[in-house]
């Protein structure tokens, strides 16, 4: 491990500061961070209020520029490109508009070390003025995300105030460019090894009106949104990820003992979120006509997504045929012949069998997003009323 005072610290940790449009603050921040880390490393990704070379001239900091604004992912992989080919092996981002306290760079480098690849993130204190109530729901969305993605939960994944081994992060295969990078990384980062690490950090949010932000809330949130999407989709995939940490095997010992390896599944992301999206999984394809293979489907999803097994497949069990079969039919022959069935027979039922199945899965469509819809927020909503009820009753 580093120490402050080391002096390898000055030739192997660098510290980075992305900004894009942040003339006022960009250097007070770099001023801060060059008080602590020789070497910084400022990145303009194509800002257009200032000349932030002539800015942060005679500062002895490293200014890169894009011409244009790519995104600030595509700024922070330009600067650990930097960083490596100058020798570093761990970046310190921070943001340029003055949110982040410098000093707090000294609680990151305790942690870097080369024989156990991590990211580090600094959680921010939100008991402080002026946190935006958006600020507060997105980092809720993103931790439950994460979780759902990884099963690693992080207090405050969306911190831009984070360490990188830089080695790792130059060969990862990333698709997020602006915000949206936060979370890209996060996930890959985990799938390949590297352990995720959290830091008490503190925060500064000025006043409504007077924090400069370049954050688009529509085009970024839809494009956080997809990469979540995408994630998901690469996450259900039985395929293997890359990995730059071999992967520790599994304990198979608590197999001997069935009433720990009960508690251990209870215990799996028991947040309402978790149980809920869990509720919802085990409720959507239950409704879908998948004979025979509900629970092994159910089970692969929940396992995939570090969901709450128990969960996911005893809910199933409210759709036991036959009412809710039934229903699904009903609705998908509504939708292929404009009338509810009323003719309920054996050659109906059995006999044209094969019709019935379509109109079973038509309806399905339909009823099944309803139904997990419906699920989850009884249980989210039964989970927060419980937990509330032991905080009281447990002081």
């Amino acid at each position: 491990m580093l120490q402050s005072n080391s002096p390898e610290l000055q030739q192997y940790v660098w510290c980075a500061v992305p900004v894009y449009n942040n003339r006022d603050t960009v250097a007070g921040v770099a001023a801060g961070c060059r008080s602590i880390i020789k070497n910084v490393v400022v990145v303009d990704d194509g800002s257009t209020d200032a000349d932030v070379a002539s800015l942060l001239s005679g500062t002895d900091v490293v200014v890169l520029r894009h011409e244009t604004n790519i995104g600030k992912g595509r700024a922070i992989l330009t600067a650990s490109r930097y960083i490596e080919e100058q020798g570093g092996r761990f970046m310190i981002t921070i943001d340029a508009d003055g949110q982040h306290n410098p000093a707090d760079i000294e609680k990151f480098i305790p942690l870097l070390d080369d024989n156990d690849p991590a990211i580090i993130i600094g959680s921010r204190d939100f008991d402080t003025e002026n946190v935006p109530g958006k600020s507060r729901f997105g980092r809720e969305f993103a931790n439950f995300w994460l979780r759902i993605e990884t099963g690693i939960y992080i207090d405050d994944c969306q911190s831009g105030f984070r360490a990188y081994p830089v080695r790792y992060l130059n060969r990862m295969k990333l698709r997020g460019a602006h915000y949206d990078f936060e979370a890209d990384v996060l996930a890959k980062a985990a799938w390949a090894g590297l352990t995720l690490k959290t830091v008490e950090i503190g925060v500064v949010y000025p006043e409504p009106g007077k924090r400069v932000s370049s954050f688009r809330p529509f085009i970024d949130n839809l494009r956080i949104s997809r990469t979540h999407a995408m994630l998901i989709g690469q996450r259900l995939l039985p395929i293997k990820h890359n990995r730059f940490v071999e992967k520790k095997k599994p304990d198979l010992r608590i197999l001997r003992h069935p009433l720990r390896l009960l508690k251990m599944l209870l215990r799996e992301n028991v947040t309402p979120a978790g149980l809920a999206a869990a509720a919802a999984v085990g409720i959507f394809f239950a409704i879908l006509p998948l004979l025979f293979v509900h629970t092994i489907i159910i089970l692969y999803v929940a396992t995939r997504l570090n969901l709450n097994k128990i969960v996911a497949v005893n809910v199933q069990h409210i759709c036991a045929p036959p009412f809710v079969p039934a229903l699904c039919i009903e609705v998908g022959y509504f939708m292929r012949h404009g009338e509810w069935l009323t003719n309920v027979s054996f050659e109906t039922v059995f006999s044209q069998f094969p019709e019935r199945l379509v109109e079973w899965l038509l309806g399905s469509l339909i009823i099944a997003p309803i139904g997990a819809v419906l699920i989850a927020a009884v249980t989210f909503f039964s989970a927060v009323l419980i937990k509330k009820r032991h905080i009281v009753v447990n002081g």
